[in-house]
C-alpha cells in the first residue's frame, strides 16, 4: 500500500519513537523510505523491507508524504529546512512533524515549506513507546484542514488523531502543555509519597487511597507502581526530553505573557536531576532526587515485611 499519491510514506527519525511508529505502518501495509543518523536503528525496519535512505534530502526525493520524529527542535530544523535538508526533496508534497519541538519552530517550519508549495502539519504524539507500539498514541494536529484531511488516514494508524486547529504551532502548544502537567505530577506526587513514607505510610497503601481520591494522577496511576516503587524508574521517557519541553512551554508562557509559577519549579527539578543522574536517566528519577533530600525511599515493602 502507498499513499495517497502512489508514493512511498517517508519517515525520518527511527528511535524509541519513530521505530515503533514506523512499524504500525508497516502492520498496515504502507511502504516506508526512512532514514536516522544511527545506522542501527533502522536496522529492524529494513528487515522488514523498508528502504533505507542515506539522508533527510533522499527521504524527500523518494516520498510525497514525509513524517518527522526527532529529539529537539534544532535537528527538526537542521533535518527539514536545513542545507540539504528535506526542504529540497523532489517528491516530498506533504511533512507532519510528529515531534516535540515547539510552537516557534512548528511556525518557522511551516513558512518555509510553504513557500515551496509543500503542506505542513505539526503533530505531535503523546502515549510513549508502550503507546506508539499498541497504536494508541494521541496525536495533536494542526495546520491546514485540507491537508490534515488528506493525512488523517494515515496518521490514524498510529491511534487517536485529534485536530486542534488550522494555525501552525498549536499541537505543539498543546503537547507541551500536556508534558508540563505530566512532569508535574511526577514531582508532586514524589514530595507527597516521601513525606507520607517517612511518617510510616505503607506506600502501596498511598497509591491506593490516592488512585480512588481527588489526588489521583498519571503520576500515581502509572508511573510510580510501575516505576518507581518497583525501582525500576525505566518508564520510558528521559529525564532530559522532559526538561527540554518544560523549558519550551516556559519559554512559549513568557513570550504569551503567561505566569508559569510551578512550571518553573518543575522545570528546575527537572535541571537538577538532569546534573545529579544524567540528562538519559528515566523522568522518573525526579523522585530519586526527592528521596535524597529526604533520606527516604519510596519503595514497595518486600515480602513478608510487615512495617
Amino acid at each position: 500500500m502507498a499513499d495517497g499519491n502512489g508514493e512511498r510514506i517517508g519517515l525520518i527519525g527511527t528511535g524509541r519513537m519513530g521505530r515503533p511508529m514506523a512499524e504500525r505502518l508497516l502492520d498496515a501495509g504502507y511502504s516506508l523510505v526512512v532514514f536516522d543518523t544511527n545506522e542501527e536503528a533502522v536496522q529492524p525496519l529494513a528487515a522488514r523491507g523498508a528502504v533505507v535512505a542515506t539522508s533527510a534530502l533522499d527521504v524527500a526525493n523518494n516520498a510525497a508524504t514525509v513524517l518527522a520524529s526527532l529529539p529537539t527542535p534544532d535537528i527538526v530544523r537542521r533535518a527539514i529546512i536545513g542545507p540539504d535538508g528535506a526542504l529540497q526533496g523532489l517528491r516530498i508534497r506533504y511533512f507532519v512533524d510528529l515531534s516535540s519541538s515547539g510552537a516557534a519552530a512548528a511556525v518557522e517550519l511551516a513558512a518555509a515549506l510553504g513557500a515551496r508549495g509543500i503542506e505542513s502539519l505539526d503533530a505531535p504524539v503523546s502515549g510513549g513507546v508502550a503507546g506508539a507500539r499498541a497504536g494508541k498514541l494521541t496525536v495533536m494536529a494542526s495546520g491546514p484542514r485540507k491537508a490534515y484531511d488528506t493525512l488523517q488516514p494515515l496518521l490514524a494508524h498510529l491511534g487517536r488523531v485529534l485536530f486542534v486547529g488550522a494555525k501552525p504551532g498549536l499541537g505543539q502548544t498543546l503537547k507541551l502543555l500536556n508534558n508540563l502537567m505530566s512532569a508535574t505530577a511526577i514531582a508532586i506526587t514524589s514530595e507527597a509519597m516521601a513525606m507520607g513514607v517517612k511518617a510510616g505510610l505503607d506506600p502501596n497503601v498511598m497509591l491506593d487511597v490516592l488512585n480512588t481520591s481527588s489526588g489521583r494522577n498519571s503520576a500515581t496511576q502509572d508511573k510510580f507502581p510501575k516505576h518507581v516503587l518497583t525501582r525500576g524508574f525505566d518508564f520510558g521517557f528521559s529525564a532530559g526530553l522532559s526538561f527540554k519541553d518544560v523549558r519550551l512551554c516556559l519559554d512559549e508562557a513568557e513570550a504569551l505573557g503567561v505566569p508559569m509559577v510551578v512550571g518553573s519549579v518543575v522545570r528546575q527539578l527537572l535541571s537538577i536531576t538532569c546534573n545529579t543522574y544524567g540528562f538519559d536517566t528515566d523522568c522518573t528519577s525526579l523522585a530519586r532526587v526527592v528521596e535524597s533530600w529526604s533520606g527516604c525511599e519510596i519503595a514497595a515493602a518486600a515480602p513478608g515485611d510487615s512495617t
